[in-house]
């Protein structure tokens, strides 16, 4: 999937906040409103310039346009990481986003970090899931598909699809 069709995901997220909108939806006077508007979705589309900046082999670049996120909006994103698309990052200031992979429709809130723990180990993150402000999820751990993590939870082992984890450390809530 190019660029352009994942940012076209993420604009959908704006559409209609807390639900999954249809990419066909999106128009370009609907996505430069939706940008103009939310801090977030400048970010994201910062973050997906970085992208295609790289995947196009453009030295310099990608690093350069990570910096600018950073001191723009407060967003820590790696450039390289498999992000897919309909990512919604609510509040980008203080948000660390280094994941292994990260899946599509996934919602990041506030201040969340996603990153190693103690080895060169990264995050792999499945789709439709959702990280609660102030989250942390630390280490090589996966979380599955549809799964939640509270706000303020620090999540240090695997989480399956479905499951909702809260606290610290992060623990499975029915």
């Amino acid at each position: 999937m190019g660029v352009v069709e994942l940012f076209r995901m993420d604009v959908a997220r704006w559409l209609r906040p807390g639900r999954f909108a249809e990419p066909a939806e999106v128009s370009w006077g609907r996505a430069a409103l939706l940008i103009y508007r939310h801090m977030g979705l400048r970010a994201v589309l910062a973050f997906r310039i970085g992208q295609w900046f790289k995947g196009v082999g453009v030295p310099f670049a990608p690093g350069f346009i990570q910096r600018l996120i950073y001191r723009r909006y407060g967003l820590d994103i790696v450039i390289g990481a498999k992000v897919g698309g309909g990512l919604y990052v609510a509040h980008p200031i203080g948000t660390t986003l280094a994941p292994a992979r990260m899946g599509e429709n996934c919602s990041v809130i506030a201040a969340v970090t996603v990153g190693m723990r103690t080895e060169h180990a990264f995050p792999t993150i499945g789709d439709r899931v959702f990280l609660g402000a102030g989250a942390r999820v630390l280490g090589g751990l996966n979380l599955g598909d549809d799964s939640k993590v509270g706000a303020n939870a620090v999540v240090l082992n695997d989480v399956s699809n479905g499951v909702s984890v809260v606290g610290i450390p992060a623990k499975p809530v029915r």
